[in-house]
């Protein structure tokens, strides 16, 4: 029987553990799984609340902090200090898994040693709204090559991963290490990408497999200063893994220009687009132009930048006018370039 170990760190969210914990335990026939809470002296009462979850169940631990000590060192005090089942899940205590989401990750991983990870389709919900429907049967299973798997982040420069629906080898945990403190936002992506870098990766079709719950105190950031904080936090994690598994990436300058790149035309897209949105006055275009020149010399030569400098020349009044007729540079760059000739014939 494998075995799965759960590390739930809890800060100021004892009122969403019990439902954390019963999608942990509930309806996983044929495992032994067991949950760590790791309350981070909540200022309220979630410790009593994971204490009284304790008392009723003898796979449930508890500990408490009497400092806090930060999310990064919470994570990784349960991946690397706690866990000793095959397997290992991170899994927030607003957060839920579907039902059975732990069986089917542990079958993929029993027939697959090579792969160090799986995930699935994660299904967000708003705060206090109704849980989505969620699929519970699988249709099958796919395990990725690790270094194709890590090709294609690179060359995307974003995750395809939300963080409750993934389950580690718990040895492979270990290898690696646990989370970067340098990288409080973008923890993530580097860890699987790291990961990855070591191991095959799983995927696992057709059922849903976390819950991710969004609301107002999630990590992550909408605003546009944030977006820009994003951009620079990713390219930390990219080039962390670059730095960290260089002996592992034969192809590491492909991978460093591919994700440069990527980035470089993220900063400049979002720039643009804020002409096109009126939005000027709240997006940090000049900070977004630099970030770009810090990811790639000669960015200039781009789509984007060209596209920006058209929008520029037009103006930021003007532009959200004409911004309907605008077809992105990315998309068309031939058609953007017939428009912008047809605006300079009319002489606006």
């Amino acid at each position: 029987m494998s075995t799965v170990s759960v590390v739930i760190p809890c800060y100021k969210y004892g009122h969403f553990l019990a439902d954390c914990v019963r999608s942990v335990l509930d309806e996983q026939e044929g495992l032994d799984v067991r949950v760590l809470i790791i309350d981070d002296a909540s200022p309220d009462d979630s410790a009593q609340a994971a204490h009284a979850l304790a008392a009723a169940d003898p796979r449930i631990e508890v500990r408490v902090h009497e400092k806090n000590q930060g999310h990064i060192a919470t994570y990784n005090e349960g991946l690397l200090e706690w866990a000793d089942g095959d397997y290992v899940v991170l899994l927030s205590a607003d957060d839920r898994l579907v039902s059975g989401a732990l069986v089917r990750a542990a079958a993929l991983l029993d027939a697959h040693p090579e792969a160090g990870f799986c995930y699935g389709r994660p299904l967000r919900f708003q705060h206090g709204g109704p849980l989505p429907k969620a699929r519970t049967r699988s249709t099958g299973s796919v395990v990725y090559p690790g270094q194709w798997w890590l090709e294609r982040r690179f060359q995307e420069a974003t995750g395809c991963i939300t963080s409750p629906e993934v389950v580690v080898r718990t040895s492979l945990q270990r290898k690696v290490g646990g989370y970067d403190p340098a990288l409080p936002h973008a923890g993530d992506i580097e860890m699987w990408m790291r990961l990855a870098a070591h191991a095959d990766v799983g995927y696992i079709q057709g059922a849903d497999q976390a819950f991710y719950r969004v609301h107002g105190n999630n990590m992550s950031t909408t605003d546009f200063g944030g977006q820009l904080d994003d951009l620079r936090q990713r390219l930390v994690a990219f080039d962390a893994v670059l730095d960290k598994c260089a002996d592992l990436l034969p192809r590491a300058d492909r991978l460093s220009a591919a994700v440069h790149t990527r980035l470089a035309r993220f900063a400049l897209r979002r720039a643009y687009r804020a002409y096109d949105r009126g939005r000027t006055d709240v997006v940090p275009v000049d900070e977004l132009v630099a970030f770009a020149g810090e990811c790639l010399p000669g960015y200039e030569k781009l789509p984007e930048y060209r596209a920006l400098r058209r929008r520029q020349r037009i103006g930021a009044r003007t532009m959200p006018y004409l911004q309907p007729l605008v077809l992105s540079a990315v998309a068309d760059r031939g058609r953007e370039w017939l428009w912008w000739q047809s605006w300079k014939r009319r002489g606006i």
